[in-house]
C-alpha cells in the first residue's frame, strides 16, 4: 500500500534512538500511524510538533503491518503558538480529542475540514467561544449531538435569563452564550462552565462507556485558563 497526502500531527513517540511511530489524520486516508525513520534527527524534530500539517508519503508492504511515513511540513501551525501557552495548549487538546475519538483507516473529510477551521478559529475574536462550538461540532460530526436548545428550561430570575438542563439526578446550569449564539463578549467564568459541560458529556456519552478518560492536554488547557480568574 502506497499513497501520498496531506495531514495533521496528532501524536509521537520514540520507537528506538532514531525514529518515531507517529498519527497523522490525513485528508483521503483517516486517521494512520507509522513510522518516521529519523524523526530524532535535527532536520526532521523541528517541525514535528504536535498540529503541524504535514505532506506524507506511506508505505507498508501489507494492511496488517505497521507502514512507514516519509515526510515533508506544510504549513507550522504550532511554533506561532509558542509564547501563547493557552492557545498552545488548546491545539493540544484538538489534536488529543481527533486521536481518541477517531478510528484508524477510516477516511473523514468532515473531521479533516474541521481540523482545518480550528486553526481559523485561533485566529479570530472570542477564539475560545468558537472553540467550544468547535469542540460541539466534533461531537456532532461523529454522531454525538449535544441538542442543548431543545433540552434546556428557560427562566427568569431576578430579570435575569437562565437556562437549565434538570434530570431525575441533577439540574446543570447552561451558559446563555450556549444558546444564544449572538453573544459574544462572554466572561471566563462562563466559558470554563461551558468547557465543563462540553467536558461531562464527552465523559457520559463517549469516554467512560469506552473506559477513556479526558485527554490530560484538556485538563491542563481547563488548568491554565482557570490561572487566569
Amino acid at each position: 500500500m502506497n499513497w501520498d497526502d496531506v495531514g495533521f500531527l496528532l501524536s509521537k513517540n520514540r520507537y528506538n534512538e532514531n525514529s518515531l511511530i507517529v498519527e497523522i489524520f490525513t485528508k483521503d486516508h483517516g486517521k494512520m500511524s507509522g513510522i518516521i525513520f529519523g524523526g530524532t534527527s535535527k532536520k526532521v524534530k523541528n517541525y514535528l510538533q504536535i498540529g503541524n500539517q504535514l505532506y506524507t508519503t506511506f508505505n507498508s508492504k501489507t494492511e496488517n503491518r505497521i507502514g512507514y511515513f516519509k515526510i515533508e511540513i506544510f504549513k507550522a501551525f504550532s511554533p506561532i503558538y509558542f509564547d501563547d501557552p493557552k492557545k498552545l495548549n488548546c491545539i493540544s487538546t484538538a489534536m488529543n480529542l481527533i486521536k481518541i475519538l477517531t478510528a484508524e483507516s477510516q477516511t473523514n473529510k468532515n473531521i479533516y475540514n474541521l481540523l482545518n477551521d480550528f486553526y481559523q478559529i485561533l485566529n479570530e475574536p472570542y477564539w475560545l467561544k468558537k472553540y467550544i462550538f468547535w469542540e460541539l461540532k466534533l461531537l456532532s460530526t461523529l454522531g454525538f449531538d449535544l441538542d442543548l436548545k431543545n433540552i434546556v428550561n428557560k427562566k427568569i430570575i431576578n430579570n435575569k435569563i437562565i437556562y437549565i438542563v434538570e434530570s431525575s439526578s441533577e439540574k446543570k446550569i447552561v451558559p446563555n452564550f450556549l444558546i444564544d449564539k449572538t453573544q459574544n463578549n462572554v466572561d471566563l467564568k462562563n466559558l470554563l462552565i461551558g468547557l465543563k459541560l462540553v467536558g461531562d458529556y464527552l465523559d457520559k456519552t463517549i469516554l467512560k462507556p469506552n473506559n477513556l478518560t479526558q485527554p490530560f492536554s484538556r485538563l491542563q488547557f481547563i488548568n491554565t485558563l482557570r490561572q487566569l480568574q
